[in-house]
């Protein structure tokens, strides 16, 4: 079975002020891997943290809860929103107003939501009670931290299975897993700036400089080494100096702010200018003249002003690719910057290394020629692709709706279709020169190239383009709607029409299942009409602020195979485990778990989830036969969609062969 999970532990502590003022103090402490949300959130979302006191006579609420603790501000392309996330410990102060001198007690409810980069657990309430002394000018001592850890400790304990069925975890941004993901990509941009160039001539002539200046072959390869660490060095702390300017203090404030992201979708537009041989960045020929007579020195001091003179001489075709990399760290952790000019550095150190150890291989290096200025415009077009990225979030940010998802697709296809008319020799720029004939590897590029065009086309009318989801504008802001359903979800044209329910669903005018399927939002409601109709009812644990929820629906429930077996297969029930509408009073009950009354939808579906499948994490599959037991092991979130296939299946199959 699963596992109960308690990423959160919380502890409160009154503070009192003077005589009419106090404030409560609430540290969250979450566990490695894990997150928060800050306490607002625009639009349709994730679960804000927020707080609720018990009425009282003796003090009043002054103001909402806000962060103590500055959150971490990513935009989250599922939601299309700036969140606000808090990782580790996170401090979170309500002030309140005071109406006695006598001593009182504050009751109430502190809630959150936790999630990592596999689920999200439903928003838990954790109760807590302070014994507020009564005023004096000295300060009594507060006791409320314990009670609030000990009370947090009782609860943690009610329930200790494992978790099933998921992926191991990825974790948030700034974790291990993010940070090698970091340093390869910029170890791939470091290799394509070896090829610019400026840069891949100075390989057998640097190497061929140290060869010949020392009788000392041991020595020389020093100084080589030298040269090539020194280039790390230089890199590095270029990545050094832009964390410190544009670490996680700037990147959190403005990475959503629309003057920054319009400068840097500028920036990549400039670059792409410059690879197309619009201009040159350069810099000062005095600055290279310096360096330059420092390295003719030698000895090791020289070798570190030649790596300076070569970072240097080579800035015209390096810096749009730097500039690459470091702007994609606006967006991450204070530190992802280090990470990404430590593997950059590294790919564009170690051939000069490898060569001056191993001389003889010099001559196995292609020459210099038109291939290189080639791929100088092969990277102007993916700068352009890549810029549209900060005009997207622009536009997602405040809602400008001038680059919808159509609009965003149909310019990556102008540009990817003349990035494929120049592999094949119908667009030429300045330093390009003629061609009587298309070689064989451009031929291949652009049957490579019109080919994702193809590829894209498809997105113009709403198909789903799952392989770039994280870079396209979400399917809720597209225009046309030849694949849209009427909730803005994605649909399958079907030759069939949509089963017929067995009667109206409860909910229908507030919730949704995704792509238009029939379906439920009532567990008995749903279970009724599968025993009906004869067929195995499938369970969906999901929720409005479920990032992975999303991630499954669109990239699975999306695939034609999944979809057909969803519409025609199964009777589904969609229970959203935070969803805060009321149920009826009489549908109110105190739950055997935890003791406490559940009187939402989204309460009602989470303690169902927990007491019977022992897990409170989501996205969370189980399909029953109609005698609630079953037919399959549950399953958690997979984005292959043949696992799923298989998942259905076995299911079906199970059922007809039992029922």
């Amino acid at each position: 079975m699963g596992q109960i999970k308690k990423p959160v532990k919380w502890e409160w502590k009154l503070n009192r002020l003077n005589a009419t003022e106090a404030e409560i103090v609430f540290t969250a402490h979450i566990d490695r891997g894990w997150h928060i949300y800050s306490t607002e959130v625009e639009g349709i979302g994730p679960i804000p943290t927020g707080v609720e006191v018990e009425k009282s006579k003796d003090f009043e609420l002054e103001g909402d809860l806000v962060p103590v603790t500055k959150p971490h501000v990513v935009f989250d392309s599922a939601f299309g929103l700036e969140l606000g996330l808090h990782s580790g410990k996170a401090v979170f102060r309500q002030k309140i107003k005071i109406h006695t001198l006598s001593s009182f007690a504050i009751k109430g409810a502190i809630t959150a939501q936790a999630c990592n980069n596999i689920s999200c657990i439903a928003p838990e309430e954790t109760d807590f009670v302070i014994q507020a002394d009564a005023f004096s000018p000295v300060p009594a001592t507060d006791s409320s931290t314990a009670l609030g850890e000990a009370q947090q400790e009782q609860d943690s304990s009610t329930v200790s299975v494992k978790t099933e069925n998921t992926q191991p975890a990825t974790t948030i941004a700034g974790s291990r897993d993010n940070a090698w993901m970091d340093f390869w990509t910029a170890f791939g941009w470091g290799l394509l700036a070896l090829l610019m160039p400026c840069v891949f001539p100075l390989i057998p002539m640097t190497v061929s400089f140290f060869l010949k200046g020392s009788e000392n072959k041991t020595r020389a390869r020093l100084i080589a080494f030298v040269f090539s660490a020194s280039i790390v060095v230089i890199f590095f702390v270029l990545g050094i100096l832009f964390s410190l300017f544009f670490g996680a203090g700037f990147a959190n404030a403005l990475s959503t702010h629309w003057t920054l992201n319009l400068f840097l979708f500028v920036i990549f537009l400039l670059f792409a200018a410059s690879f197309f041989g619009m201009f040159e960045i350069t810099l000062p020929a005095s600055w290279i003249n310096f360096f330059d007579k420092q390295a003719d020195r030698g000895g090791i001091a020289g070798a570190f002003f030649m790596a300076f003179t070569t970072v240097l001489v080579s800035f015209s075709c390096t810096v749009p690719i730097i500039g690459t990399v470091l702007f994609s760290s606006m967006h991450g952790e204070f530190g992802s910057a280090m990470v990404k000019m430590l593997g950059f550095s590294l790919a564009i150190a170690l051939p000069f290394g490898f060569f001056a150890f191993f001389p003889s291989l010099l001559h196995s290096l292609p020459r210099s020629g038109s291939w290189m200025n080639t791929l100088r415009v092969i990277l102007g077009f993916l700068e352009l692709a890549l810029g549209l990225k900060f005009l997207s979030i622009v536009d997602l940010t405040y809602h400008w709706h001038f680059l919808n998802r159509d609009v965003f697709i149909a310019i990556w296809i102008v540009i990817f279709t003349l990035m494929g008319l120049y592999f094949l020799g119908k667009i030429r720029f300045v330093h390009d020169e003629p061609r009587d004939h298309v070689s064989v590897p451009r031929l291949l590029a652009a049957i490579v190239t019109f080919s994702f065009v193809v590829y894209l086309i498809p997105g113009l009318f709403g198909s789903p383009l799952a392989a770039l989801s994280g870079y396209l504008p979400p399917l809720t802001t597209q225009t046309f709607t030849s694949f849209i359903s009427p909730q803005g979800q994605v649909s399958q044209p079907s030759a069939t029409s949509s089963p017929v329910l067995c009667d109206p669903p409860k909910y229908a005018g507030i919730l949704h299942i995704p792509f238009d399927l029939p379906g439920y939002f009532d567990y008995d409601q749903a279970l009724a009409c599968a025993r009906q109709q004869r067929k195995p009812l499938f369970i969906d644990f999901t929720g409005h602020g479920c990032a992975n929820c999303r991630k499954m629906e669109e990239n699975v429930w999306s695939h034609p195979e999944v979809m057909s077996r969803l519409r025609n297969n199964f009777i589904i029930v969609s229970l959203y485990v935070d969803d805060k509408t009321p149920l009826p009073e009489n549908e109110w009950y105190t739950s055997p778990l935890d003791g406490k009354v559940k009187n939402t939808i989204g309460k009602k579906w989470t303690d169902f989830v927990i007491s019977r499948y022992h897990v409170n994490a989501q996205p969370y599959y189980v399909i029953l036969g109609p005698d609630e037991k079953m037919l399959v092991e549950p399953m958690g979130l997979d984005l292959n969609p043949q696992h799923f296939v298989a998942f259905l299946d076995t299911a079906l199959a199970r059922y007809k062969r039992k029922y």
